[in-house]
């Protein structure tokens, strides 16, 4: 097997790998420095650190996936060390998980990664004079159609390098869906207020109240349109409709969960009926639900195709909904609309089935045979699926459409086959999330920003990397790296009786500031890496012995695959690298498996010769402008800019 270090500029790609938060996070957000930052009282600073890379820190810390969570070593380090006498871990897991612990089964939990970011938003001090400030026009114009997620990251790229960025929406405040159709109960208007105003400044212009009718208008010069370059960035606006025998005849009493979601944000939608039935498994029938709920539905139930475990919806907003009382029925076919007598609904019937899966896990409903079931219900919410429509876009531009009525995009830079027409979020591929709208959007910045300065949209500008010891002493870091043993925290909720009064009652209230810091302990600063020098070491196994993961081998040669069967402790997970020295004095190598090391330090503390260190490493992916050797990171210069 290959030598890790061997290929010096590889190490930057190996290194962010073994970040797996911020390798799994599509904006590459540098997870464990912001919690370092809020674990030291800098929340101004690790805002920041956020706001470079993932721009809604307040609306992420409440909204987000979070694919960074499953992704993050913690978890896979309390498998099977789970605490029996801790008197606070049935509490904490009944919270976090309540299924997992009636069922008796213990699940390791990841650092809370997303609500540490939120503490960073809700504790900050004023930021606003470290955002970057606008140079003088250059003269291009870009229009963004559609004011979400990556319209807004595109503008907020772009705006500061000089470019004029307007940006349509047909509603009349910026935001996109993340406004319209995220209940307040999750994220309070003030939050989106807040940071949709650090973008629409200076040289971004925001239209509201206006829909886009034609592209062909917007690249024709003689009609006033002539922009340098557009980006579409205007969602997955279209619910995936219901068709059962009696939808048609009950449609006053079925609606689809997006339109009605955005009716209730606008005040058209007040009330619901006693007994509500909402289709779908993901988060949108989540929200349905739970505004359901607050609206005065006292009978609400979400019916779903799948199984419970295969639902799209996040794990964290299932549990919220039936925290809430809701429950969730799956393996219900919807089969049939029931109305009575006066031809008013009255409920809907069901098939129930069961997922049957084939070798390559493709999943088939199948009848159980088992009878119909028939619920109650005065209205119903659909929210089974989300599409794309682009009525607006002529099919004559030169812009191409796939069988599946989306645009044909380059994937590396997500410009269409029309040259100065781009796509992001929702709108590139499909329904994702605020996340990877953010990340598309950081993406096509780079491209519009290289093509408008006459460059190969395709030569993508490096990520910046910085790889710096840590050390201070024989024994002391610049870092904590002693070892919490704590299980993750729960975080505070407004009393449910009070929280289902009112649509505007934000419901979580997140970490108070020294449950925060608990938490932050929880974090094995990932980013700070074991780095080892060959030339250095002796062999003496001081690191494989002090090693409390097993992690370090000293051991011949061989394949991958050979290799990981031969370790002190068997490397099983294959997602996961090793770290392969060259060969040593013995013709041995040192092999370690990055799968649940701890990243302590103890292997460099007890490293008589300094083989071994602990060097923080940092990566910012390139956003948009010139790309120079010495061009210093944004994030750098943020937290320079840092008062202390």
């Amino acid at each position: 097997m290959q030598s890790t270090q061997s290929d010096r500029p590889e190490l930057g790609a190996y290194f962010h790998q073994v970040v797996d938060c911020q390798w799994a996070c599509p904006a590459h957000t540098p997870v464990p420095e912001y919690i370092r930052l809020i674990a030291q009282g800098r929340y101004g600073d690790a805002y920041m650190v956020n706001w470079v890379s993932n721009v809604f820190p307040g609306i992420l810390g409440r909204t987000c996936d979070r694919p960074c969570e499953p992704a993050c070593r913690r978890g896979r380090v309390e498998v099977g060390n789970a605490p029996t006498e801790d008197p606070n871990h049935a509490e904490r897991m009944v919270l976090e998980a309540p299924a997992a612990v009636l069922r008796g089964e213990y699940r390791p939990e990841p650092v809370a990664i997303c609500r540490l970011k939120r503490v960073a938003a809700d504790h900050k001090e004023d930021i606003s004079a470290r955002l970057p400030q606008a140079r003088p026009k250059n003269g291009k114009r870009v229009a963004c159609i559609g004011a979400g997620p990556s319209s807004l990251t595109v503008a907020r790229d772009l705006a500061p390098l000089g470019y004029e960025v307007t940006v349509f929406d047909a509603d009349p405040k910026a935001g996109g869906f993340m406004r319209t159709q995220v209940p307040r109960f999750r994220l309070p208007e003030s939050v989106i207020d807040e940071e949709v105003g650090y973008i629409v400044r200076d040289n971004v212009v925001f239209v509201a109240n206006c829909r886009i009718e034609s592209m062909k208008a917007l690249l024709d010069d003689k009609t006033g349109g002539g922009w340098d370059a557009v980006f579409v960035g205007s969602g997955a606006p279209r619910g995936r409709d219901l068709d059962v025998p009696g939808r048609r005849e009950s449609a006053a009493q079925i609606r689809l969960g997006l339109d009605w979601l955005a009716s209730v944000y606008f005040g058209h939608v007040t009330k619901v009926g006693r007994r509500v039935i909402v289709l779908g498994g993901g988060n949108t029938a989540m929200d349905c639900c739970r505004s359901a709920r607050r609206l005065g539905a006292d009978d609400v139930k979400v019916i779903v195709r799948s199984t419970f475990e295969d639902m799209k919806a996040s794990p964290w907003e299932k549990e919220d909904a039936m925290h809430e009382g809701i429950p969730i029925l799956p393996c219900h076919v919807p089969k049939e609309v029931v109305r009575d007598a006066s031809g008013r609904l009255s409920g809907m019937r069901f098939e129930i089935v069961e997922s049957v899966y084939d070798a390559k896990g493709r999943r088939t409903l199948k009848p159980t045979g088992a009878p119909d079931a028939f619920y109650e219900c005065d209205e119903v919410l659909v929210a089974i699926g989300q599409e794309n429509a682009f009525p607006w876009i002529e099919r004559d531009i030169g812009i191409e459409f796939n069988d599946k009525g989306l645009p044909k995009l380059d994937e590396r830079t997500l410009r269409s086959t029309h040259e100065r027409v781009f796509f992001g979020g929702d709108a590139a591929f499909g329904p994702k999330n605020i996340i990877t709208a953010v990340a598309h959007g950081h993406e096509v910045a780079v491209s519009i920003d290289r093509l408008l300065r006459g460059e190969d949209p395709q030569e993508r500008p490096p990520p910046h990397v910085n790889v710096l010891s840590q050390k201070m002493g024989i024994h002391e870091w610049s870092y904590d790296n002693a070892i919490s043993a704590d299980l993750r925290f729960k975080t505070r909720w407004k009393k449910a009786e009070e929280a289902l009064k009112s649509i505007r009652i934000e419901a979580e209230l997140g970490f108070d500031a020294v449950t925060a810091y608990k938490e932050t302990q929880r974090c094995l600063n990932c980013d700070v890496q074991t780095v080892f020098t060959d030339k250095l070491c002796i062999e003496c196994d001081a690191c494989v012995d002090i090693c409390p993961m097993d992690c370090i081998t000293f051991a011949a040669p061989g394949d991958e695959a050979d290799l990981r069967t031969r370790l002190k402790a068997p490397a099983r997970n294959a997602t996961q690298p090793l770290y392969v020295s060259g060969p040593l004095k013995t013709a041995r190598l040192m092999v370690k498996d990055e799968d649940v090391c701890l990243h302590c330090g103890l292997c460099a503390e007890r490293c008589p010769t300094g083989a071994w260190d602990m060097q923080k490493f940092l990566i910012e992916m390139a956003h948009a402008g010139p790309a120079t050797p010495d061009k210093p990171a944004t994030l750098r210069v943020v937290m320079e800019a840092s008062p202390r």
